[in-house]
């Protein structure tokens, strides 16, 4: 905080935030001595911001009784990116989340200028962002899990998973979460399993009874969680490798197929689509509403299969 601006609006903060405070104090938090603390007030009290000064060992420095700050000032930009901050925290709530995000959008009214305040409404009320979960995790665990996230702490957890075997559908998991991510619906905790002693993705939902440890961790250097999920999805082992070459460009296959069903990389013919699945039969169905022509590469079978749903479709609307 070496900029003298930067200095005397942190000042402003701190007489907010603190109500009284002595000169010693003001200055140690503000890394300064006495003499520019005081140069600092007089800046302060020079652009019009009321303050008064009482001697003693109880006085200090505060704001006038009853003053308040002028309104925040936004560009069109920050009202937009505010506005819909909002409406997306909104769609994501759970919980008692919908109540904080009421009262953050009432707080920041209270103090826009009208014509903000306006423009903020008419966002919420014209547009709609559909980012509704699939499955809503507790707020308590959500919240948990992003602080030790945050605070790189280990957490633990009894995790119901969808394996059709009953024992190993609910195991107790000691976990090092690197990050969340929210994709498709669902929010999912991607770090280091100590059951599997090894990375893995967690479905929020799915956990319960989840507390911290107090055991710090290290997070690898860069971790990228949303590209750790997104390869996870593509590398399920499900039975069959699929690969085929899509006739179009990048943007349009990832905008049909998302990157949930595999992975798709450009190439000079096209786009290279490599999958898993656990049946053919479904795979086919699904390349039927491709908008564009595609080539199977592998595996034979699958181009079988797919004559056979074609002779389905057909039978069916000559029936």
């Amino acid at each position: 905080m070496s900029n003298p601006t930067t200095r005397v609006l942190a000042l402003l903060e701190l007489l907010q935030l603190h109500g009284n405070a002595s000169g010693s104090e003001l200055a140690r938090m503000l890394g300064v001595d006495g003499r520019t603390l005081r140069r600092y007030i007089t800046t302060l009290e020079e652009i019009g911001i009321p303050l008064t000064a009482e001697r003693g060992r109880h006085g200090g420095y505060r704001l006038v009784s009853g003053y308040k700050l002028p309104p925040m000032m936004f560009t069109n930009e920050e009202t937009l990116a505010i506005s819909l901050g909002l409406l997306a925290a909104r769609s994501l709530s759970v919980g008692e989340v919908s109540t904080a995000v009421a009262s953050a959008q009432a707080k920041l009214e209270r103090v826009m200028p009208q014509k903000l305040k306006q423009q903020l409404r008419s966002l919420d009320e014209s547009v709609t962002l559909d980012l509704l979960p699939k499955a809503a995790p507790d707020s308590a665990t959500l919240s948990t899990l992003a602080a030790a996230t945050q605070n790189r702490s280990r957490v633990v957890f009894d995790y119901t998973s969808g394996s059709d075997n009953p024992d190993e559908r609910l195991t107790q998991r000691e976990f090092d979460p690197y990050g969340l991510v929210f994709r498709y619906g669902r929010w999912y905790a991607v770090g280091h399993c100590h059951l599997r002693v090894e990375i893995r993705t967690f479905r929020v939902d799915r956990m319960q009874q989840l507390r911290g440890l107090n055991i710090p961790f290290r997070r690898p250097h860069d971790f990228d969680a949303a590209g750790y999920l997104s390869g996870s999805f593509a590398t399920l082992e499900q039975g069959f490798e699929v690969e085929l070459l899509l006739h179009t460009d990048l943007e349009t296959a990832t905008r049909m197929l998302g990157d949930e069903l595999g992975l798709l990389t450009p190439t000079g013919d096209g786009v290279l689509w490599r999958a898993q699945t656990g049946c053919l039969g479904w795979f086919a169905s699904q390349l039927v509403r491709l908008p564009f022509a595609f080539e199977i590469v592998t595996p034979s079978d699958l181009r079988a299969e797919l004559h056979r749903h074609a002779e389905r479709l057909l039978a069916m609307t000559t029936a």
